[in-house]
């Protein structure tokens, strides 16, 4: 299993986890390559939850020669996927490819950067839309947001999955990269969330930026800038 326990997070050392990562990060990588990217980190990030956090179950099977016994997943039914728009559109595609059944939930929320951060160091967040499946106690929920930053964004929308759903058995936060004060921030508040993420990086910068991080993820896979 290559999940590894740190302070503030557990982080997914799969090699080609991060060999996907250091292309993301790369200034030279074009917007197709970076939304390639984004969808093979998330299929691989997908399948590392699937080997850390989701039990397995012997069945017999028969096979064209004979019965057996064989091994399978349980609980792929019961995974709800909450996709953090926009940049976690190519992160959850990816995914998909690991959960293909998973249901899915929707919650567009940004940080009004005009209004500069609290003092805090987080920033007032704005909701525009909600959607989300019904959660109960034995689903695997999701939260996919490429970018773990100031964890304003992030506490936000936990905020509305708690409220709308049961207790789910695994509740996860799923980041590319994160900055020490989102992860503390998040934990803090949410104690019982499992943190997990492909890279914790420096710092935030003064204008909440993860460094050295990869960028705006959302503009480099949308090409909106």
């Amino acid at each position: 299993m290559t999940i590894e326990d740190r302070d503030e997070a557990h982080l997914v050392t799969h090699a080609l986890a991060k060999h996907t990562l250091s292309q993301l990060r790369d200034v030279e990588t074009e917007q197709v390559s970076f939304r390639k990217g984004l969808v093979k980190l998330g299929r691989i990030c997908g399948y590392e939850i699937i080997d850390g956090r989701m039990e397995t179950e012997y069945v017999e099977i028969e096979t064209p020669l004979e019965e057996t016994m064989g091994e399978r997943v349980k609980g792929l039914d019961n995974v709800v996927i909450i996709n953090v728009l926009r940049a976690a559109t190519p992160f959850v595609e990816g995914l998909l490819k690991a959960f293909p059944r998973a249901r899915q939930g929707v919650i567009s929320a940004s940080r009004n950067e005009e209004a500069g951060r609290d003092e805090d160091g987080s920033f007032p967040i704005t909701v525009d839309y909600v959607k989300l499946p019904e959660i109960t106690e034995e689903d695997t929920v999701i939260v996919a947001d490429p970018m773990l930053a100031t964890g304003s964004t992030m506490c936000t929308v936990l905020d509305h999955v708690i409220e709308n759903s049961a207790d789910p058995e695994h509740l996860i936060v799923l980041s590319a990269v994160s900055a020490p004060e989102g992860l503390l921030r998040v934990g803090e508040a949410f104690p019982d969330v499992d943190l997990l993420t492909v890279a914790i990086d420096d710092r935030l910068d003064d204008d909440g930026f993860i460094v050295p991080g990869l960028g705006d993820a959302g503009d480099r896979a949308f090409r909106t800038t």
